[in-house]
């Protein structure tokens, strides 16, 4: 399955971060794109704000709740393909609130694949999260690599994994589990350590205040990660897999901050905060993915360098009216 362009596609999460590069993304190739929003009472869209009104124009957007079973159906109404990036992400706030995590990814996601299933979707992808892996036991991180639940999100989102894969084992649902690495860039959270450290330096911090910055991660630019996600979706071999979406590289949390401040404020020093720290058993120390599977698949290969996918974030959050969206006094979790 090759060509969209009589295909309406249904993204989940599009409000978020990188849900908002893959709407985008589909837009700006002239695919036809329904945008599933939280609802709430401002009537707000989350990142899908910022588009200029002519590529907005262009988006079907469709407000309600993932956990919800009958809005979700409403939704799948004349979709044909789904990238479902709907999810609570953050590592920290699942510490205390894991009822809500197991509401919106593993509900969330049965909610999407009954739908899919009663209405004969054509294809359904899945986003998982490299944080299903744990701590790397070998490397670079295969998709055959052991699951292992290091914190509740971690946790709910093999749930949610394991529901896709029954689904396509039990009714044949198309499904493929789309599992990104650690994804940053222009709109990310201020949750995330990146979009943390550059706010803190165009504040005027000389202090950057951290956690632990021994562990690895493979980061990929999230335009890189909105092309991997139609790649897959274009793919009938993939269907019933796990891909992972990855550079093949890693960096330690502490060289990648080094990283920034040299390109931001070379004075600046690192301080570490206890608070910020994880619970030790918690931590994912290393993640390190490969990507040969969907290389050899489709093609796909990281094409932003991690210091050019810095600098670009970097500039997006120079712009005075994104900055001001964030808090930069607090730690955000």
């Amino acid at each position: 399955m090759s060509d969209f362009s009589n295909k309406k596609i249904l993204v989940t999460g599009a409000d978020g971060f990188i849900g908002s590069h893959l709407v985008e993304y589909l837009v700006d190739l002239g695919y036809d794109v329904r945008a599933f929003c939280f609802y709430n009472s401002f009537n707000f869209w989350g990142w899908l704000d910022s588009f200029p009104k002519e590529k907005l124009d262009k988006i079907d957007v469709f407000c309600g709740d993932i956990r919800d079973p009958n809005g979700v159906d409403q939704a799948m109404d004349g979709i044909d393909i789904v990238f479902h990036l709907a999810a609570l992400i953050a590592i920290p706030f699942s510490y205390h609130s894991p009822d809500s995590y197991v509401d919106t990814n593993i509900k969330g996601t049965l909610n999407i694949l009954q739908s899919a299933k009663r209405r004969n979707v054509e294809k359904v992808l899945v986003t998982s999260t490299s944080e299903v892996y744990g701590t790397a036991q070998f490397i670079p991180i295969t998709e055959e690599h052991p699951k292992q639940g290091q914190s509740p999100y971690s946790a709910t989102k093999i749930g949610a994994d394991h529901l896709a894969d029954s689904f396509f084992r039990s009714f044949n649902l198309p499904v493929t589990i789309v599992r990104p690495f650690n994804t940053y860039g222009p709109r990310q959270s201020a949750r995330a350590v990146i979009p943390s450290i550059i706010i803190q330096l165009l504040n005027g911090a000389n202090e950057v205040k951290l956690g632990d910055l021994t562990p690895t991660r493979d980061l990929v630019f999230v335009k890189d990660t909105a092309k991997g996600f139609l790649e897959i979706a274009k793919s009938d071999d993939l269907l019933g897999q796990e891909v992972n979406i990855a550079t093949q590289n890693e960096i330690s949390i502490g060289d990648m901050a080094n990283e920034l401040i040299e390109q931001i404020n070379p004075n600046a020093k690192i301080v570490q905060e206890a608070e910020r720290l994880r619970p030790a058993k918690s931590e994912v120390f290393r993640l390190y993915g490969s990507n040969q599977k969907l290389h050899e698949t489709t093609g796909w290969k990281p094409e932003t360098s991690l210091e050019e996918g810095l600098r670009q974030t970097i500039e997006w959050f120079k712009i005075e009216e994104n900055l001001k969206l964030y808090k930069s006094g607090i730690y955000n979790i």
